[in-house]
């Protein structure tokens, strides 16, 4: 049986972090989720702190006391359901409600489509594609209540268009852009939005982290073999967006979260977006744009083989 939603006149409710918004963030032990807590404690909001590394949280959570904030720091492995419903169930006992969910975790790896196992595959869809259901329809119900909220995906720019050698993770952050794109249609006529972020690169430890083999060395030695491969074939150089710190990203996020009229589809680097377009309207192009970065990351991948 399907439920029953009135539908409401949006009244444009602006979302302006302050003492009184409850913000859930996962994945806050580092990265984006940490910069995130921290200028959401400038505005001494109250902030539920979610992660497996609890000793991070811990420190975490006194940065947000002493910034004049408040933290629940909970240890989570958000790829199981109960966990996370468990945590929300504390959250909503000690701050009574949530104003702002923001579906940060992720996880990437390293392996061309024919080394990706089994493992590979679940692990990608579990940690950046399933969380986003197990977090949102329990929060959800909350905000449905009182007819306002903000609900984050952080998806990234490899979820509108693909990069060689971690084929799950790209097809794993297009699913989080389906999962924004229903829950928008699903969201129509209410005061509660869905926004998705989609980052290119940023200056975090992500990148060395990423399962069976950094990828942030991969990419840093494509794309130094791109330069003399678009030099030999004389292209040009692939359209690359500069680095951002995650303190840009959480920055442009709250930006995104506090102006009621912000795109729902946020782009954090120049170039970005028509990056994207392009891979919507004619791969082919875009892949022939890319080619001198793609060439050099497959000579990159292969001399480790």
């Amino acid at each position: 049986m399907f439920a029953r939603y009135e539908l409401i006149t949006i009244i444009r409710l602006n979302m302006i972090i302050s003492q009184d918004t409850t913000i859930i963030i996962t994945g806050a032990s580092s990265g984006i989720g940490y910069s995130l807590a921290l200028q959401c404690a400038e505005r001494k909001a109250k902030v539920a702190l979610l992660a497996r590394r609890f000793e991070r949280l811990s420190e975490l959570s006194d940065k947000v006391y002493e910034m004049g904030g408040q933290a629940l720091p909970i240890r989570c492995d958000i790829t199981k359901s109960k966990e996370v419903e468990a945590s929300i169930d504390a959250i909503i006992e000690r701050f009574g409600t949530i104003d702002i969910l923001i579906n940060n975790a992720g996880r990437g790896y390293t392996a061309s489509v024919e080394h990706t196992t089994d493992e590979d595959i679940r692990s990608m869809f579990e940690v950046n594609a399933f969380s986003l259901w197990y977090a949102t329809r329990k929060a959800l119900p909350i905000m449905r209540i009182h007819n306002k909220g903000t609900i984050v995906t952080v998806s990234s720019v490899a979820g509108r268009m693909g990069f060689p050698f971690n084929s799950a993770y790209v097809a794993a952050k297009h699913a989080a852009i389906g999962f924004h794109a229903g829950l928008t249609a699903e969201l129509a006529g209410t005061n509660i939005r869905s926004l998705v972020i989609c980052p290119d690169g940023v200056e975090t430890e992500w990148a060395q982290v990423t399962e069976n083999a950094p990828i942030g060395d991969l990419f840093s030695k494509g794309i130094r073999y791109s330069r003399e491969i678009a030099r030999e074939k004389n292209m040009p150089l692939s359209p690359l967006a500069r680095m951002k710190s995650p303190d840009d990203i959480a920055r442009i996020i709250i930006e995104g979260i506090e102006n009621d009229t912000s795109p729902l589809d946020i782009f954090t680097h120049e170039g970005s977006y028509e990056r994207s377009v392009l891979a919507v309207r004619d791969r082919n192009e875009q892949v022939n744009a890319m080619y001198p970065l793609y060439a050099g990351m497959q000579k990159a991948y292969s001399e480790n083989k």
